[in-house]
């Protein structure tokens, strides 16, 4: 069994970083120009959303009702409730001043919707620099909600998951924005992944819209660990277009001077393998041009090794003082 330690200092880490950074999400609402849509016709009421209507100078049938699982609604003296579910506030108006036609002439009905409690909010979260909550109040796209949350994080594997919790409230069958799960014997939440790469290069099927009760996961990058004989052991990420070996190296601030540069190993875990592929890489000849890079692939360990001692590292060692030790004084001549 292979062993790192410098590699699990780094995993420690990582998870530690990754559960403060879940703790530090916020809530904020997107505000609307325009109502919320299932339809372009405007907001469609749905279970759980508070209707409140007021009759002018009769107060006896003024309401308060929640949306029953049923999508609807109990008004004063009607003893069967009013379907409410996917109807805007002017339909339901309409549909409620009928019935009390039954009692009143010309009644003068004011009906809203007092809350909105149908729509949960949607959660933004994962490699962003503010993970956040959004209750959506207007129909809005992932690159507008990204773009609030400040961004992708340096981390991002530039692949964002939308997982569809609820769906549109209101759709036909065959609604885009209806999603089924995978049959793969997975999660059954529907579930997409799209390309941020492609989002910021303007493409559409990139830019889905976002709706009430989506959770948005923008992926981390995978990691490359560099460690060994360099100056700054350190997980990395690997960005979208690839890191090379010189590069990796660098970026954990170079080679110390007991470093084997000449026999660089990379150890790469295969899909199904149970040890790593391990293979060296002559750091030197790449450095000279003598050699081609190579690029580094998800979860590849760079490991440079310490380089046997040579004559001239003993004489210089035994002249000056081997570290941790008092040095040789020398006398004057």
């Amino acid at each position: 069994m292979l062993s790192f330690p410098h590699l699990e200092v780094f995993m420690v880490r990582s998870r530690i970083f990754g559960f403060i950074t879940v703790l530090s999400a916020v809530c904020i609402s997107v505000f609307a120009q325009a109502p919320s849509t299932d339809s372009a016709k405007g907001y469609l009421v749905g279970p759980g959303d508070e209707i409140t209507g007021k009759v002018l100078g009769e107060p006896q049938f003024d309401f308060v009702s929640t949306v029953d699982e049923n999508g609807q609604i109990e008004v004063p003296f009607f003893d069967k409730p009013v379907n409410a579910r996917c109807r805007t506030e002017t339909e339901l108006r309409t549909d409620v001043t009928k019935l009390l036609a039954k009692y009143l002439k010309n009644a003068q009905l004011s009906l809203r919707v007092t809350k909105r409690d149908s729509r949960p909010p949607v959660s933004l979260f994962g490699e962003v620099k503010e993970q956040q909550k959004f209750q959506l109040t207007r129909r809005v796209q992932l690159l507008e909600l990204i773009s609030y949350a400040g961004g992708e994080s340096e981390k991002s594997g530039g692949v964002a998951q939308v997982f569809r919790t609820l769906g549109p409230v209101c759709a036909a069958p065959d609604d885009p924005n209806r999603w089924t799960a995978s049959s793969d014997g997975g999660s059954n939440v529907p579930m997409r992944e799209f390309s941020l790469a492609e989002l910021r290069k303007g493409l559409q099927e990139a830019n889905p819209e976002i709706l009430a009760g989506d959770i948005i996961v923008v992926q981390k990058a995978a990691p490359v660990y560099v460690i060994g004989e360099v100056m700054s052991p350190k997980e990395l990420v690997l960005p979208d277009g690839g890191l090379p070996l010189t590069q990796a190296i660098a970026m954990a601030s170079g080679v110390n001077r007991e470093a084997k540069t000449k026999s660089v190993k990379v150890y790469r875990q295969k899909p199904g393998a149970v040890e790593p592929e391990v293979f060296a890489v002559n750091y030197d000849a790449i450095r000279k041009g003598e050699e081609k890079d190579i690029m580094l692939q998800a979860r590849d360990i760079v490991e440079v090794g310490k380089a046997p001692k040579k004559f001239l590292d003993y004489v210089i060692e035994f002249a000056t003082g081997i570290p941790g030790r008092i040095p040789i004084p020398i006398r004057p001549i």
